[in-house]
Order: C-alpha cells, then sequence, then structure tokens
C-alpha cells in the first residue's frame, strides 16, 4: 500500500501543470467541487435522519413546518462556506487572499448558521399556532425577541470575524453605546416589557373583543405581535395598536363577558310625564286579566284595601287612599315579563327601575342580562323585549315621550288654523242673526264679502 500510495502521488505530480496560475485554478476547481460534495452528502443525512426521527416521534406537523421555513436548506448552505474556510489554505499561490476569503467564508457560515435557527423559531410558531392554546396565549412576540436576539449575536460575531477580533472586545465596546442603544430600541424595549405583561398576567388573547376609542379600536385581537397588535373591526378595518399602549393605557376587554354566559341589557324607556296617572277600579279590574298582571294586582288589590280600610274615615278623601299607578304597574309588568322569558338569565341582576325625571320625560329602565352573548342574537332579544314594552303602554294608558317632529308642528297650525276658522264663522252667524236686514259683519273683523282670515 505504500508503494502503491507513492506511485499515485508521483504521477499526480507528473500530470500537474507547473504554471502556477493554473495550480491555482485546479486548487480552486478541488476546491469547490469538495464543498459541493461534501454540502450534498450532509444534506441528504440531515434531511433523512431528521425526517425519520421527527416522523418516528409523532412531530411531523415540525418536519413539514422546518421545510417550509427552509430551515434545512439554510443549514446546509453553511458547508460549503465551512470547507472552503477551512481548505482555502491548500490552494497553492493565494497567500494573500486565503485570509480574506477565509474569514468571508467563516462568516458566511454563521450567517446561515443563525439564519436556520431563525426558520427553527418561525417553525416552532408555526406549530404552536395550530393548536388550541394558541387561542388564549400568542408567543410571537416572544419569537420575535428571540430573533432579535440571534440577530445581535450573529451581527457581534460575523463583525468579530471579519475584522480579526475577539467577540468579547466587541461586547465590551457596546457598553459605551448603551445610551444610544437603548434611545434606538426604545420601542422594541417597551414592547418587550408590554408583550410579556399582557401575556403573563392574562390580559389580551387572540379572539378577545376589545374597545379602545382613543385608538379608534374596536373588534377583535386578531394578531398580537412584539411591537403591534391588529385588531379588526365591525367594519372589517384594521386597527394597529402599539403593544405598549396597551399595557400602559385603559381599553375594555369583553372576554369575561362572554365567559360569564349573560350579556347585559341596559336601555330605558322615555314615559310622557303628562300621561301618568292613578288607576281606576275598573282599569285594575280590566288589567288583572292579563296574566302577567294577575297575581301583582291581586295582591296589590288586597294591601291597598286593607291599608285604606285602617285610616277610617280620612280614606273619604282621594288624597289620603292609597291607589295604584299605570307607571308603577308597567313596572311590575316588565319585570314579570323579564322572569317568564327563557332567554333571560335569571341568576343575574334583573331590575326596572324609574330615574330621575327630566325634561325628556320619566325614563324607566330595564336593567338585566340574555342568556346568549352572541351579538346578533343578543340584538334579537333586546329588540324583543322591547318591542313588547313599547305595544303594552297604550294599554297602561301611558305614552312614550319624544320631540315634536315637523309633521307635529305643521298639523298643529292646521288644527289653530281650522279652530280660527270655525270661530270666526260662529261668530259671524251669530252677529247677522243679531241685526235687521242680515247686515254682514264689519270690515274690521276680516269676514267682509265672502273672506276668510289668513
Amino acid at each position: 500500500m505504500p508503494l502503491e500510495w507513492e506511485e499515485l502521488v508521483t504521477q499526480l505530480d507528473t500530470h500537474m501543470p507547473h504554471e502556477p496560475w493554473a495550480q491555482t485554478l485546479v486548487g480552486i476547481g478541488v476546491l469547490v467541487l469538495t464543498a459541493l460534495f461534501v454540502q450534498w452528502v450532509v444534506a441528504r443525512i440531515v434531511l433523512i435522519l431528521a425526517h425519520r426521527l421527527l416522523v418516528v416521534s409523532g412531530r411531523g406537523d415540525w418536519d413539514k413546518a422546518l421545510l417550509r421555513r427552509r430551515a434545512y436548506q439554510n443549514l446546509w448552505y453553511a458547508v460549503p462556506f465551512a470547507v472552503v474556510s477551512m481548505g482555502i489554505d491548500l490552494v497553492p499561490h493565494v497567500e494573500r487572499a486565503a485570509a480574506v476569503v477565509g474569514r468571508l467564508a467563516h462568516a458566511g457560515a454563521w450567517i446561515c448558521v443563525f439564519v436556520a435557527f431563525s426558520g427553527v423559531l418561525s417553525a416552532w410558531q408555526d406549530t404552536y399556532s395550530a393548536t388550541t392554546r394558541a387561542q388564549t396565549r400568542s408567543i410571537k412576540g416572544y419569537v420575535q425577541i428571540s430573533k432579535l436576539v440571534l440577530m445581535a449575536v450573529c451581527t457581534v460575531l460575523v463583525l468579530s470575524i471579519l475584522i480579526d477580533r475577539s467577540p468579547l472586545w466587541m461586547i465590551s465596546g457596546l457598553g459605551a453605546l448603551s445610551a444610544v442603544l437603548l434611545l434606538v430600541f426604545k420601542d422594541t424595549l417597551l414592547s418587550l416589557v408590554a408583550s410579556t405583561q399582557l401575556t403573563s398576567n392574562d390580559m389580551l388573547r387572540i379572539g378577545d373583543w376589545i374597545e379602545m376609542p382613543q385608538s379608534n379600536a374596536d373588534g377583535f385581537v386578531k394578531d398580537i405581535a412584539l411591537h403591534t397588535v391588529k385588531v379588526q373591526n365591525w367594519d372589517n378595518t384594521v386597527t394597529t395598536v402599539p403593544t405598549y399602549k396597551l399595557f400602559s393605557e385603559s381599553y375594555r376587554n369583553y372576554r369575561h363577558m362572554f365567559e360569564s354566559g349573560g350579556r347585559r341589557i341596559k336601555r330605558t324607556l322615555r314615559i310622557d310625564a303628562a300621561s301618568v296617572r292613578f288607576l281606576t277600579d275598573d282599569e285594575a279590574q280590566r288589567l288583572m286579566r292579563f296574566r302577567l298582571l294577575h297575581d301583582y294586582l291581586q295582591a296589590k288589590t288586597l294591601d291597598i284595601a286593607q291599608a285604606n280600610q285602617t285610616m277610617g274615615e280620612l280614606a273619604s278623601v282621594p288624597a289620603n287612599r292609597r291607589r295604584l299607578t299605570n307607571i308603577g304597574t308597567l313596572r311590575a309588568y316588565a319585570v314579570a315579563f323579564l322572569k317568564q322569558n327563557p332567554e333571560i338569565r335569571q341568576d343575574m341582576a334583573m331590575m326596572v327601575r324609574m330615574m330621575e325625571p327630566t325634561s325628556e320625560g320619566i325614563p324607566v329602565e330595564v336593567y338585566c342580562f340574555t342568556a346568549i352573548t352572541a351579538w346578533v342574537e343578543y340584538e334579537r332579544i333586546q329588540g324583543d323585549v322591547f318591542d313588547h314594552l313599547l305595544a303594552i303602554l297604550p294599554e297602561l294608558g301611558l305614552r312614550l315621550y319624544q320631540h315634536p317632529s315637523g309633521a307635529d308642528i305643521g298639523a298643529m297650525g292646521s288644527q289653530l288654523r281650522e279652530s280660527a276658522i270655525q270661530t270666526a264663522m260662529a261668530a259671524e252667524r251669530d252677529w247677522q242673526g243679531g241685526l235687521p236686514g242680515g247686515q254682514g259683519m264689519p270690515p274690521e273683523l276680516g269676514l267682509t264679502e265672502g273672506k276668510m282670515p289668513r
């Protein structure tokens, strides 16, 4: 074997060109072919081993994510750079360029390695986003800050390789630039702290309905990243809110409302104060036929009769007697209507209260919770409740207050005009009947010659 090896080396020496430039070209060609061959071997080994290990361990989604994020490709792209960095010194007659080429190839290898690690982080985010846990906790901010750390380490390492200095020397030089770095990365640091607090304290999740008027955001959270949170509004527009604002400013989160299973109804009916009055005995007997008012009126009538009986002769004065009012009966009817509605939560707060009268009527507020929190169904239930309450007002002798419209003012003017005409015509008839010969009215009344007042 030693003799055969020596003969092989001798034959190669005889076939090698003697010119320096030719020897350099041959050396470069051999180095490039070696680098490509080693890359092909490593690619086959890494791809087959990684694919089999992930599939056998039940991590097929990881394998697909790594392929999609090109983590394998970027890793074996580093192989030819590493081969060139180690083998450039073996190429003859390139001593001057060997150091520069070696450092560039070394830096390129590390760049490919860090890009591959960044692809691994992206693959982790892809596989995590496909789980149910991702609907409550987002790791996108942590992935982005990890990529920033990788980028910073890669930058320091590559620069130290290119200038042929220790990475520790580069890091020590960053201390003098700390104030500048804090100023440049101020938003990133604020967003990092805010993203960590939002996730760790469970203050915000993907899918939460939030309302933030100062940022014109009112809709569902679609994405939580390191620097921004995307909110899809109800008009299908997207509002991008800086992450640190969601930590430093106030906003409303409706998640707990959905989790409670009840959505609040808080709306008022404004009753015309002129329609509020006492109920007569006949009206009370008529309303007692209403199923929802029967028990209430029966108990209330008995209680009022006993109270008035104890007053003796004072009960003969209507102002001294206790009597039912139509607005109080409305409140009792509304409560009974809510209690028999299966779409209203009976285990949560429920009341119908009368608030302070204003110039716009007497507000009667309905306060309860629906058993369905979906927006469309919630609006349907709320509409059904108030449709019924508005329709029952005339049965109780009540009117809903509303500002007079142009049509109301026009109708009032027409009625006044007709009333004035009828009054003037009646006065003319009375005047003509009282005069001899049926003389007409004097000109100052404006009805002579058959003219009507305008």
